[in-house]
């Protein structure tokens, strides 16, 4: 379903919290829309990143803000949002996938039935597992909060991985059906999405759920900018151009343009070519976008990326075409590129460690603008307008959005989550998913 109805915000003041937050993606949207957000993190490199970004941030844990500190949460949010660790169902439709599934409708029914469930979640031998829930026990919690006056959240919208939209549609039946444990009730709509039909330059697939409380109105899922990348026709197009080297062969983007008015989808050298990408270049990577085999491999850059993850360092960049199938390796791309590719804007200050894995983590921000003003009823946003260079924050508004974020200026304190604590529980089952 898609909207066609006038823009018309169906609130006043949105502001948004971000549940597992990552660098900022859906905070760089909302700050795109003029929507203030508050970001929970706990990861302390991705928090570096935010607060140098000068996004306001909470180094904790999700769980921990929500049992401990929720009254001290900003009473005038209103609008739930984010993408929690949900490695252990990308096995979905397998036996593991289900178990997951069935395990944890289980608990969302006990949750709805206002049944005590920490202790068995204690026993659970992935924590993630616990952490789906966290969306569903912050709604829970929004009308139980005096700080708030018991109001709920007007809406939510939440987004992951392909595989979870099994979960999303059960969300979505029991905020529809049974309802929040004080009545509360929404009207959802749940879909897998693809990233390059939003204008983000890669294929990314993404399962979203948008909620709106009843009153609100239907929620929409956004509409389409772009037109959808297509392996199979992308690869006969280039066999009907009959060029003779690699490059050459692919057909101009400008030929590709649909009845519809949609635009081509976004490709990496339109990106990257203005802030200095030599181009043509062709990119090789091993890594598919959500099991497709047709997305693997080599791509030019004429077309969209492949799912941009924490492997984007290691893809290899060869350049310098001329009259033959000879290419030669250049430089990879550099964390900035990376984050271009993930539509985060040119200059955005990745910080800490891991920055490829902060990067493949992140909502693209593109995408999440488009999911917060579908949600909130509002006119799409303005590519342009997320492109622009990111304003560097000051060390004085970092010092201060640390000292929020973390008790200090300057360092992590011991409301922080501890350093081995950030690293996600490796099993067996966990390995065999990525």
């Amino acid at each position: 379903m898609t909207s066609t109805a006038p823009h018309q915000s169906v609130l006043d003041e949105p502001f948004v919290l971000d549940l597992f937050a990552g660098p900022g993606g859906l905070d760089v949207a909302g700050r795109a829309l003029g929507i203030p957000s508050l970001g929970i993190e706990w990861d302390k490199s991705a928090c570096l990143t935010r607060y140098a970004a000068g996004l306001d941030t909470l180094h904790a844990d999700v769980s921990a803000v929500r049992r401990d500190a929720f009254e001290s949460l900003p009473p005038e949010i209103n609008v739930l949002a984010g993408g929690p660790p949900c490695q252990t169902y990308s096995v979905a439709g397998k036996g593991a996938g289900r178990k997951a599934l069935s395990e944890v409708k289980d608990y969302i029914k006990r949750l709805m039935a206002e049944e005590q469930i920490d202790k068995d979640l204690e026993k659970l031998s992935d924590p993630r597992t616990a952490m789906v829930l966290e969306p569903l026990r912050y709604a829970i919690q929004a009308t139980r909060s005096p700080n708030r006056e018991n109001r709920p959240y007007d809406v939510i919208v939440l987004e992951q991985v392909p595989a979870v939209a099994a979960l999303w549609e059960h969300y979505a039946e029991v905020l529809k059906e049974t309802g929040l444990p004080d009545g509360t009730k929404y009207e959802v709509v749940v879909d897998v999405l693809n990233t390059e039909t939003y204008g983000v330059p890669q294929t990314r697939s993404r399962a979203v759920l948008i909620a709106r409380r009843a009153g609100l109105g239907q929620p929409s899922l956004p509409e389409a900018t772009h037109r959808a990348y297509d392996p199979k026709e992308w690869n006969r197009r280039q066999a009907e151009a009959r060029q003779p080297t690699l490059y050459d062969a692919a057909v101009p983007e400008s030929e590709a343009r649909t009845e519809d008015g949609l635009l081509p989808w976004r490709s990496m050298g339109e990106t990257l070519a203005p802030h200095g990408r030599r181009t043509p270049f062709l990119v090789r990577s091993n890594y598919g976008s959500s099991g497709i085999p047709g997305r693997r491999g080599v791509r030019t850059d004429r077309q969209p990326a492949t799912t941009v993850t924490g492997r984007i360092s290691r893809f290899v960049v060869f350049e310098h075409f001329h009259e033959s199938t000879v290419v030669y390796e250049g430089p990879r791309f550099s964390m900035d590129e990376a984050g271009m590719l993930q539509s985060f804007p040119p200059g955005y200050p990745w910080s800490g460690t891991a920055r490829a894995q902060q990067v493949g983590n992140a909502v693209p921000p593109l995408f999440g603008a488009h999911l917060l003003s579908a949600a909130l009823g509002l006119p799409a946003p303005d590519p342009d307008v997320m492109g622009e260079p990111w304003r560097p924050t000051t060390e004085e508004q970092r010092a201060k959005l640390r000292n929020h974020g973390c008790g200090d200026a300057y360092e992590c304190t011991a409301r922080c989550p501890r350093p081995q604590d950030q690293a996600p529980v490796r099993s067996s089952e966990t390995k065999k998913t990525k």
